[in-house]
């Protein structure tokens, strides 16, 4: 099969189209020739090794997952043993490392059926950034109808996300986005929508009219928690779960701010979490029955082929994309 390879960490130019080996599936695993995948920040992440305490993780000389790419979505091609729920020929979609290739090996329960009213490349984009934003906003902030719900990067793919999930809650959005960005937002569903190149969000005429969020979903890490905790109600939520955009290597990261959110929840009313989003069949199914319902949509920005998949992360980590940017496979 032809899958995006890379060998040490480094920019998109260490990112190879080569051809390898086509996994076969395990006792609990599904075959998926796939049709589209989807970037995300996590990619760029992996592929830089940053920042770079993680390379304790991830491979101290080296990436040990060699294949980039985690969405997809496709036809099952084969399946284990043990697997039940899917056949050859289904439609799905999920996560799974090495999605940047024309076929992947996935566990039975990071799969679902692929939502009906959805395209391949609109499937793609969903469970990643879909997920992180279903976990942030249901099973840790906890979002109820009527709260008041701000989420700084409501343009980014997780943001887009995070706005329509947060309206089928029932609560009442604040997107912070660039200018660019503010029609995409809107007609998202945010009831309001704040301009950082205008307005400062910790210091505009709501918040110091005495207006507070009951919960702030924080997927830049551009701010201090000092501000970010300045718009939440005494006993607010703040979800920390920032991705950013490259600016060159760092030791931290984004970490440093969860680190500190970690350190200070035990000493404020304020909830304040770290989000670890992980994929299940159930938040699939989920997202899945959202978007057949027509609350859930996913916005997408640009589609790149395979074998651009070097230049297509190379916009998502430099020019602050909108919504997702999909590979077509």
């Amino acid at each position: 099969m032809q899958a995006i390879v890379q060998d040490r960490y480094g920019s998109s130019d260490v990112l190879e189209l080569r051809e390898v080996e086509t996994p076969s599936p395990g006792d609990h695993e599904v075959l998926v020739r796939i049709h589209a995948a989807s970037v995300n920040a996590r990619d760029w992440h992996l592929m830089r090794g940053d920042p770079y305490v993680a390379r304790l993780v991830l491979g101290v000389g080296g990436p040990k997952a060699r294949i980039r790419g985690t969405d997809f979505a496709g036809r099952v091609e084969a399946v284990g043993a043990a697997v039940r729920r899917f056949r050859p020929g289904d439609e799905v979609f999920g996560e799974a490392d090495g999605a940047f290739a024309t076929h992947v090996c996935a566990p039975e329960g990071a799969v679902e059926a692929k939502p009906r009213g959805l395209s391949f490349e609109q499937a793609a984009a969903l469970p990643l950034a879909g997920n992180t934003a279903l976990m942030g906003l249901r099973d840790l902030g906890r979002v109820r109808p009527g709260q008041k719900v701000l989420v700084n990067g409501a343009s980014g793919g997780v943001g887009t996300f995070a706005v329509q999930i947060a309206r089928a809650l029932g609560a009442e959005v604040t997107g912070v986005c660039s200018t660019r960005n503010a029609e995409l937002v809107r007609s998202l569903g945010a009831d309001r929508v704040v301009d950082y190149s205008r307005d400062d969000f910790t210091q505009d005429e709501f918040v110091r009219s005495g207006q507070r969020y009951d919960l702030v979903f924080d997927l830049v890490g551009n701010r201090s928690l000092t501000e970010l905790r300045s718009v939440l109600t005494p006993t607010g939520t703040l979800v920390l779960s920032g991705g950013g955009v490259f600016e060159g290597g760092s030791l931290v990261g984004p970490m440093g701010l969860i680190l500190k959110g970690q350190a200070l929840s035990r000493f404020t009313r304020q909830r304040l979490l770290v989000l670890t989003a992980k994929p299940t069949g159930e938040n699939l199914a989920t997202l899945a029955e959202l978007a057949d319902s027509g609350r859930l949509t996913p916005a997408v920005d640009r589609t790149y082929p395979l074998s651009e998949v070097p230049e297509a992360i190379r916009y998502l980590e430099r020019e602050h994309a909108r919504a997702k940017v999909v590979i077509a496979v």
